[in-house]
């Protein structure tokens, strides 16, 4: 799904184009603003899904197919898991129901970003492997309202998406369609959760000795699952010529989603010269093309940029995509590569190209030393 991009600030325009015109209006003006400009530095959004962390029982009903006139709703039952993420900053949604239309099991990751104070919340199920654009929205008197603009059967509709009735045992979600710009609103996904009080009991196990068999590579990243301590070395400029590292070091925890069909990764190092990173990877694996996407965000701005994709062979997997992230904006081509994927310490590169993939330039390179279940333990 394709999403909208929010527009709201006319109203402030209008109020400094006449307030220009007028000294006393001008300095009243200016108090408003430095009131408002408070008032929403106040509002800080970044724990509005506190409520949320832990498991859930799910009810899920599903118009079949929306904007059709049709009335015929399937509906399933299931589990819900919420976890933190960065203090409460992201978070990740696991979504698993059955019912008699079939299976679904999907995930939404959701970012905060503390310069819009606005919650991005991506969507993906395993079928796909991808995440769709990003719905966009904020909470205000206890109701999330999130919006993007998306395609269906080829033409652009409004999605909204509002989280409601939040109580510390259960939730309410809607999601609705508007195929004329929001005057008149479809709902096509409601979903009702209640707490499950007993998380241990709830709680899904592997049946003891369960073989891990790799299909088409879907487990490609498992070497990846568990507690690691990483080196990081980062060039300080890119395709500029520089020959200056930053070196950081810190830890990463890396856990399965789906059965190992996606993963998150969360990480956070620090340098003496580099500062601080806290960065968050989510890989998923797209059962039709049998390759896998990675996407990358940081705790600064709560986006998510372009996936990386690709697959492994032999041990060592490729994944490419472009960015704009040459100097002065320019598109190059991005390669990850991750090798000795096999070993207790696993090596990752990140290269930049901007000849088409005819020389590459290194920036990127992270080593890994597994940390053992009984340090973590200790700690």
């Amino acid at each position: 799904m394709n999403l909208w991009r929010r527009q709201f600030y006319f109203l402030s325009v209008a109020m400094l184009v006449v307030a220009g015109s007028c000294p006393q209006l001008r300095a009243q003006s200016s108090t408003a603003a430095a009131n408002t400009d408070a008032k929403a530095a106040e509002r800080d959004g970044r724990h509005d899904f506190d409520f949320e962390f832990g498991t859930w029982k799910t009810h899920l009903k599903r118009l079949v197919r929306p904007l059709s006139g049709s009335t015929t709703w399937a509906e399933y039952e299931g589990t819900t898991v919420v976890s933190k993420i960065w203090d409460g900053r992201a978070n990740l949604v696991e979504l698993e129901v059955d019912g008699p239309q079939g299976h679904i099991q999907a995930l939404s990751l959701r970012l905060y970003n503390p310069q819009s104070r606005q919650w991005s919340l991506n969507f993906a199920n395993s079928k796909s492997g991808s995440l769709s654009e990003p719905t966009i929205g904020a909470f205000k008197n206890g109701r999330g309202e999130f919006y993007d603009q998306e395609t269906l059967n080829g033409r652009a509709i409004v999605v909204r998406f509002v989280i409601s009735d939040i109580t510390q045992d259960s939730v309410h979600f809607e999601q609705s369609f508007s195929d004329d710009g929001g005057k008149t609103w479809e709902v096509n996904w409601i979903a009702t959760d209640t707490r499950v009080k007993d998380e241990a009991a709830a709680a899904k196990t592997s049946p003891p000795g369960e073989a891990v068999v790799d299909r088409d590579g879907q487990h490609g990243f498992d070497f990846e699952f568990g507690s690691w301590k990483i080196h990081l070395k980062r060039l300080e400029g890119r395709l500029v010529g520089s020959t200056k590292w930053l070196e950081f070091d810190g830890t990463s925890v890396t856990r399965k989603v789906w059965s190992g069909l996606a993963q998150l990764e969360e990480f956070e190092t620090d340098s003496p010269g580099g500062g601080h990173i806290e960065g968050m990877t989510l890989r998923l694996f797209d059962p039709k093309t049998r390759q896998w996407s990675i996407y990358w965000s940081t705790s600064k701005d709560g986006t998510i940029g372009v996936p990386t994709i690709g697959e492994f062979k032999n041990g060592v997997g490729e994944f490419y995509d472009t960015e704009p992230s040459g100097p002065n904006g320019r598109h190059i081509l991005l390669r990850f590569i991750w090798s000795k994927t096999n070993t207790a310490s696993p090596h990752f590169e990140q290269s930049f190209s901007e000849d088409g993939g005819k020389t590459w330039e290194v920036n990127w390179i992270t080593d890994q030393t597994r940390v053992s279940e009984a340090s973590t333990a200790a700690r």
